[in-house]
């Protein structure tokens, strides 16, 4: 181990305040990633419609049904977008959307038998232990567009999505 041996002059003690410095500058830089240094990129087209200051509950619902559409879009995306039900949704919502969709011979999910263009999802209430939002699903072409609503409760305690009601 090097040992600095107590500077007696001013000028000594600069020069070893400025060495002090440039290894600690030296450190810093070498511990920036290398991503770091990469141009943000722009963001996609279809992006969801919300933002940083929604609830995280709305944030979970969106990031659910943005996952969620692009797995079952995806060929061969089934085993995704059952492996999302269930990191989402309670068993107990699961349960219900199984008997919902042998019934109907639709996906629960999206209370359809295809995939929509696009969604977006604003806050509703909140209280009692859960929040709630609404999710608009796109369907249609650019020129023709319509609109299905579903209302989708998240559990605050599990952090869950415990229902879905279209």
């Amino acid at each position: 181990m090097t040992r600095l041996r107590a500077a007696r002059r001013p000028r000594d003690r600069r020069l070893i305040g400025r060495t002090l410095l440039a290894a600690a500058l030296l450190t810093a830089v070498a511990a920036v990633p290398a991503t770091a240094a990469v141009a943000p990129r722009a963001a996609p087209a279809a992006a969801p419609a919300h933002s940083e200051r929604d609830a995280p509950g709305d944030q979970l619902v969106a990031h659910f049904y943005g996952s969620y559409l692009d797995a079952i879009a995806a060929e061969g995306g089934g085993k995704l977008a059952t492996t999302l039900r269930s990191f989402y949704l309670t068993p107990a919502l699961r349960s219900e959307l199984k008997r919902w969709e042998a019934k109907n011979h639709a996906d629960g999910v999206l209370r359809a038998q295809d995939v929509p263009a696009g969604f977006r999802v604003t806050p509703s209430d909140s209280g009692a232990g859960h929040t709630w939002s609404t999710v608009r699903l796109t369907w249609g072409t650019t020129a023709h567009r319509t609109y299905t609503y579903l209302t989708v409760r998240q559990d605050l305690g599990t952090g869950k999505i415990s229902a879905i009601r279209g």
